[in-house]
């Protein structure tokens, strides 16, 4: 015997000494070289004829089919068991694997990578053993099938309160957001949304592109699921003059041609039949959905339909919705194999079709690479570092000029930035700079300067500048933190461009969080940010613009001149191989990071970087 089912609780979920009786159990199975699913488990069902396996205490008996189901709560397993049998889908193989002393859903995602068997993956987690892994394993995956996982534990609870503003905008669940979009898993947030959207891709073909023919015989939920497809991120378009035309000479004088396709309440099955042969002919359609509210007895709407789809061969996605309490029980079976997945409401239908379209994206894109940059020389930043007075054992935050030399060592232009240690020295530094000049506190204890009012701006000579350094010491005085001025910094002013953050967080777990989004002291208020599991490839700084809404700024609003994101984006990339070279790196932000105009590239105005303790060699 070579495999194990353990369904008996009792084990690492009782506390201490259930745990100590889990290792051992471990150790006697792992010992004897078999391999084990749980304990504290619903069990597994194989429904392939040569095994037709069910090795659980389930009393409903899921049929065959293409879906195969992860699940760490055997309690969910139940549900999700009697969800597949309700909603016409069928398993091939089933798995709660419990508190996972062995088999996880890693190993899972392996065997049905290459499993004829299973077309679409559901995942229920509750947790990751190891994110890199799984990350690993899922890109592999997702690439030849879908995953569709739904991940609990939502909320911020359990997270570190991080002193950035990268820790602070981020939680665990960003985190998983950005792992799954990264892997291509596709992530729903209920039950009801995973077998929605495990419908359409079990039967339909992927969506070629966003744009949606919607036919119906009542116009509200045409509208509806018009509204719902734009608000997820489709397209309807109106549709040709010809195929107008086609629908014109068969239907009735008031339906409406445009998109939706309205064919009024009076609609027979033939009406349906006819209309969707011809949408299913538009070359300027990448997707369909049917919605027939119950006026006509509704075999006969589903005969119509099944009779067009098997006339008109095409690889439209399909989608149906049958707007009667009965609707799981409309089949729409075609082709002994082939079928069109019922919904209840316009927007269930649409909800599928929205995840199914960048799945399809993911599938096809190019994986992308990580960009090695040449001019970088790890070493000789270490040796800054050490210069500077980051020793081995003491960590901390980097003074704002070192970090701007550390940057600089990466490639990532910096505003140029002089230490001062008194007013005369202060007002000496601003005169080489230039006027008008900004002048900040240099603490490596007070990172956020605003909030002790260290920060001087557009300062025009010598006196304004040795009154400001006077000015920044008694407020420092008056809140008892005069101790922590190790001088200031001083820099030109900046004009032009616009603002823009990069940060960095570790998260546990999941290791350096990155995020991009619009800078300087609103980046809290707004919230317009996006984050990337660190290591970023050359695709991820793209995705992570278009998440962004403040993005026309950078691309050029009403009339404005388009920013240089190229450079914001060979920064970011500059960025994450910081990151790599230096793991012991806990925090850092680059805010604000000015982008300028296309062209003419991007400058960082200020840093901060924190370094673990004991790491710095």
């Amino acid at each position: 015997m070579r495999g194990l089912v353990i369904i008996s609780a009792g084990f690492g979920e009782t506390g201490p000494e259930g745990k100590e009786r889990q290792e051992v159990l471990r150790g006697k199975i792992l010992s004897y070289g078999m391999r084990c699913v749980g304990p504290n488990c619903l069990g597994i069902i194989n429904t392939d004829p040569e095994v037709n396996l069910n090795a659980t205490f389930a009393a409903v008996a899921a049929p065959r089919g293409t879906l195969s189901i992860s699940t760490h709560s055997g309690a969910l397993g139940l549900a999700l068991l009697d969800y597949v049998k309700s909603n016409s889908l069928g398993i091939a193989h089933f798995a709660s694997i419990g508190n996972r002393i062995d088999i996880s859903s890693n190993d899972l995602l392996e065997f049905w990578k290459d499993d004829e068997n299973t077309r679409v993956i559901l995942l229920y987690l509750e947790s990751f053993g190891n994110p890199g892994k799984f990350s690993r394993i899922a890109r592999s995956v997702s690439r030849k099938k879908p995953i569709v996982a739904m991940k609990s534990g939502r909320s911020e609870a359990g997270g570190r309160a991080a002193s950035s503003h990268t820790g602070a905008l981020a939680a665990s669940d960003v985190a998983v957001d950005a792992l799954f979009r990264q892997a291509g898993v596709i992530r729903v947030n209920t039950i009801e949304e995973m077998f929605n959207v495990a419908k359409g891709l079990a039967h339909q073909p992927l969506p070629k592109g966003s744009r949606v023919a919607i036919l119906t015989n009542a116009g509200g939920p045409g509208i509806l699921a018009a509204d719902a497809a734009v608000g997820w991120g489709l397209s309807v378009p109106t549709l040709s003059d010809d195929t107008r035309k086609k629908l014109a000479e068969f239907l009735p004088k008031e339906a409406s041609l445009s998109n939706p396709v309205d064919i009024i309440a009076s609609a027979t099955g033939e009406h349906f039949g006819k209309s969707l042969g011809i949408l299913m002919g538009e070359q300027d359609i990448d997707a369909i959905i049917i919605i027939n509210v119950p006026i006509r007895p509704p075999e006969e709407i589903a005969e119509g339909i099944r009779k067009a789809v098997s006339l008109h061969q095409c690889d439209k996605t399909v989608l149906a919705c049958f707007m009667m309490s009965e609707a799981k029980g409309i089949d729409l079976s075609y082709d002994s194999d082939k079928r069109i997945p019922v919904y209840l409401f316009p927007e269930d239908a649409v909800q599928a079709l929205s995840h199914a379209y960048p799945y399809a994206q993911y599938q096809s894109s190019d994986e992308g690479h990580i960009v090695a940059f040449p001019d970088i020389d790890e070493e000789r930043a270490r040796k800054l570092l050490q210069t500077e007075g980051l020793l081995k054992g003491e960590g901390g935050w980097l003074t704002p000029d070192v970090a701007m030399k550390l940057l600089k060592e990466y490639g990532i232009p910096v505003a140029y930035t002089r230490a001062a240690f008194s007013a005369d020295e202060a007002a000496s530094v601003a005169r080489a700079a230039g006027f008008p000049v900004a002048m900040k506190l240099r603490s490596r204890t007070i990172t956020h300067k605003t909030d002790v009012g260290g920060i001087f701006l557009g300062l025009e000579g010598e006196d304004e500048v040795k009154n400001a350094y006077h000015e920044l010491m008694t407020r420092l005085t008056e809140r008892g933190r005069i101790s922590e001025m190790e001088g200031v910094v001083v820099q030109p002013m900046m004009e032009g461009g616009q603002e823009v953050i990069i940060g960095m967080s570790h998260y546990p777990v999941f290791g350096p969080l990155v995020m991009v989004g619009l800078g300087g002291i609103h980046v809290e208020l707004l919230k317009d940010v996006a984050f990337s599991l660190h290591p970023l490839t050359d695709k991820d700084p793209d995705y992570m613009f278009r998440q962004l809404k403040g993005l026309p700024l950078l691309e050029g609003w009403r009339g404005s001149t388009p920013k240089d994101t190229e450079a914001l984006k060979e920064v970011l990339l500059r960025f994450s191989a910081l990151i790599d070279d230096f793991p012991e790196i806990a925090e850092m932000e680059i805010n604000p990071l000015i982008v300028f105009d296309r062209g003419n590239g991007c400058m960082a105005v200020d840093a901060r970087i924190l370094f673990t303790p004991s790491t710095v060699q």
